[in-house]
């Protein structure tokens, strides 16, 4: 029974590695909208919808690997 339950507590740590790409693949979405919008700021309304697409894409992987996470220990 321990060796159980200490496999959910490793498999949910490495399920929360997920998130940590989310944060990382936010910053470089908007870091290159600022620098989209510092070459260009004729297009800073289409290049800030674009980003907040990519945004809400990244942010789902987060949820999902945070998800995963939940149903690994509470399940």
């Amino acid at each position: 029974m321990i060796f159980v339950q200490s496999a959910q507590k490793i498999g949910a740590g490495l399920a929360t590695f997920g998130l940590a790409g989310a944060a990382i693949g936010v910053g470089v979405i908007f870091a290159a909208l600022i620098l989209s919008v510092a070459r260009n700021p004729n297009l800073k309304d289409d290049l800030f919808r674009l980003a907040l697409l990519g945004f809400a894409l990244t942010e789902a992987v987060g949820l999902f690997a945070l998800i995963f996470a939940f149903l690994i220990l509470f399940v």
